[in-house]
C-alpha cells in the first residue's frame, strides 16, 4: 500500500489532486518502466487502471507478471478499443508517440490524453527542478541531485534518467526537491506541469524520426517553461543561439550560464574559475581544472548545475565539493577498462550526432569508433572534420550503418560488423597501445537492444571477456 510522505507531513490532500485519480477509469499506453510505475501508483490510490502495449506478452513477461500480481487489467500485442471504452483519460508512456491512431481517436472522442510526467506532477508535493536539452541531461540532472544531497536537502532524482517520476511519489515530502530529467516525449502531453526551476542545456537536431522538423522539436522542448510564472526560474545556455533568441518568449525570470562569455548575471567562467553571480553578488565556485568531469560539454553542464543549485540556496562549498568528486554517469564517456595500453570507453548514451561530436572532442587519443543503430534522422556529416582528425578506424553496426558509411566512410578506414560483439573483437584486433576504443553510436539502440543501457552493458561485457582472455 502506497503511503504518501506528504500526507504524513500535513500537506493539504486537495493540493495533490487525488480527486483526479480516485474512482477514475484510466488507460495507460506502454508497459515499460514509466507505465508500470504509474499503473501501480494509480491502482493504490483507487483508480480503475487498464494498461496496453504493442509488444506480445512473451516479450513482457516480468511486466505482465507484476500487473497480474497487482490485479491490474491489461492487453498486449496491440491497442484495442478497450483503451477507450468508458475511460476518463489516457496516459502515454514516454516511448508512445502522441500521433498514433488510437490516441488520435481518443482526442477525437474528447477523451483527455496526458503524459506520465503530467499525472505524476498532480501528485507531487515537492518543488521540482526539470532539466531537458539535446545533450547532457543525465549528467546535469545527476549532478544537481548530488549537490542538493551534499547540501543536506531532501532530494529525489527521477524522470528520463531511469527511475519513473510516478515511482518515487511515496518517497517525497513537501519539504523536498525532485530533480527530473525530462525528454521532449514527456513534454508532448503536459497540461499543468510547472517546475520551480526549468532548464534547457542546448538544442540540436534530434528525434527527427518522430518530429516533422527541427522547429517542432524545439517548440516541444520549450513546453518545459509553458506554465511557469514570475515566481519560478528558467535557466538557459547563453552559448546556444537558438536558446538566446527564444529567451524572450519565456514568462519566468531567465538566468543564463555560459562557458564562452562573461555574463552580467548567471553562471560563467572568469580567470579559469567557475563563477555564479546573482543579485549583483559574484561568487567563485571552483577552479575549472578541479572539476572531475572533463570536456567542454561537461564544463557547460557543471556551470548549469552550479547555477541551479545556487538558485535553490546551496552554498558554494557544497557545490565545489561535488564538482571535484563527481566522475560522471554510467554509459556517458564511462571508462570501462585498459587492456594492453588500449582504453575502452562506453558512451552508449550518445544517441545523437552532437553527443558523438562532444565525445570525440573529449578523447585525446587516436580513436577506434563504434557507431550505428536506429537512425533518428541525424546529420552525420557534422562529424566529418572530427572523423578525419581523430578516428583511425570506424566500425559500423545496426540499421543506420549504410547511411553512416555513405556519409563518413570515405574519410577513414571503415568496416561493418554484424553486432556489437563482433565490433569489439574487430576493434581489439586493430587497436594499438595508446589507442581508445569508443562506443559512441550517434543513434538510438532499439534496432538491436531494449535501450541504450542494455547496449552499454553489452559493450562492457564484451570488453570484460577480452580482459579475462588476456
Amino acid at each position: 500500500m502506497i503511503v504518501f510522505i506528504s500526507q504524513l507531513a500535513g500537506t493539504e490532500p486537495e493540493l495533490l489532486r487525488v480527486d483526479r485519480i480516485v474512482g477514475k477509469n484510466i488507460s495507460i499506453l506502454g508497459m515499460a518502466r514509466s507505465g508500470l510505475a504509474l499503473a501501480k501508483t494509480l491502482k493504490e490510490l483507487g483508480a480503475n487502471v487498464f494498461v496496453s502495449d504493442l509488444k506480445n506478452e512473451n516479450n513482457l513477461k516480468s511486466e505482465t507478471k507484476e500487473l497480474k500480481r497487482l490485479k491490474i487489467d491489461f492487453e498486449t500485442g496491440g491497442h484495442t478499443q478497450k483503451l477507450l471504452q468508458e475511460k476518463d483519460y489516457l496516459v502515454l508512456s514516454p516511448g508512445v508517440p502522441g500521433d498514433i491512431p488510437i490516441v488520435k481517436e481518443a482526442e477525437f472522442l474528447g477523451i483527455p490524453v496526458f503524459s506520465e510526467v503530467e499525472v505524476a506532477y498532480w501528485l507531487c508535493p515537492s518543488e521540482i527542478v526539470a532539466i531537458t536539452g539535446s545533450n547532457g541531461k543525465t549528467t546535469t540532472t545527476t549532478l544537481v541531485g548530488e549537490i542538493l544531497k551534499k547540501a543536506g536537502k531532501e532530494t529525489s532524482v527521477a524522470g528520463n534518467i531511469g527511475v519513473a517520476f510516478s515511482g518515487i511519489l511515496n518517497q517525497i515530502s513537501s519539504s523536498g526537491i525532485v530533480v527530473l530529467e525530462v525528454s521532449s516525449f514527456q513534454l508532448e502531453k503536459i497540461q499543468e506541469f510547472k517546475p520551480k526551476v526549468s532548464a534547457i542545456l542546448n538544442l540540436s537536431p534530434d528525434h527527427l524520426d518522430r518530429y516533422p522538423n527541427l522547429d517542432s522539436y524545439i517548440q516541444t522542448k520549450f513546453r518545459i517553461f509553458e506554465n511557469q510564472d514570475n515566481s519560478d526560474f528558467a535557466v538557459l545556455n547563453y552559448d546556444d543561439p537558438i536558446l538566446r533568441k527564444k529567451a524572450s518568449e519565456i514568462k519566468a525570470p531567465v538566468l543564463f550560464f555560459s562557458t564562452q562569455a562573461e555574463l552580467e548575471e548567471g553562471g560563467y567562467l572568469k580567470d579559469k574559475n567557475l563563477i555564479i553571480k546573482l543579485g549583483g553578488k559574484e561568487k567563485r565556485i571552483t577552479d575549472i581544472n578541479q572539476i572531475g568531469i572533463k570536456g567542454p560539454h561537461n564544463l557547460s553542464n557543471a556551470a548549469c548545475a552550479s547555477l541551479i543549485a545556487t538558485i535553490l540556496g546551496v552554498k558554494g562549498g557544497a557545490v565545489a565539493e561535488v564538482l571535484k568528486e563527481f566522475k560522471g554517469v554510467e554509459h556517458r564517456l564511462e571508462p570501462v577498462a585498459e587492456i594492453n595500453g588500449i582504453r575502452f570507453i562506453n558512451d552508449s548514451k550518445a544517441t545523437n550526432v552532437d553527443s558523438v561530436w562532444y565525445a570525440l572532442q573529449s578523447v585525446d587519443k587516436p580513436v577506434i569508433l563504434i557507431a550505428g543503430g536506429k537512425d533518428k534522422g541525424g546529420d552525420f556529416s557534422k562529424l566529418a572534420d572530427l572523423i578525419k582528425e581523430k578516428v583511425k578506424l570506424l566500425i559500423l553496426i545496426g540499421q543506420a550503418r549504410e547511411k553512416i558509411k555513405s556519409t563518413l566512410g570515405h574519410l577513414t578506414e571503415t568496416v561493418e560488423a554484424q553486432d556489437l560483439a563482433e565490433a569489439v573483437q574487430i576493434a581489439n584486433k586493430k587497436a594499438q597501445t595508446g589507442d581508445a576504443v569508443l562506443l559512441s553510436p550517434a543513434c538510438a539502440s532499439f534496432d538491436m537492444f531494449l535501450n541504450f543501457e542494455e547496449r552499454g552493458k553489452t559493450f562492457k561485457q564484451e570488453v570484460a571477456k577480452l580482459k579475462k582472455n588476456g
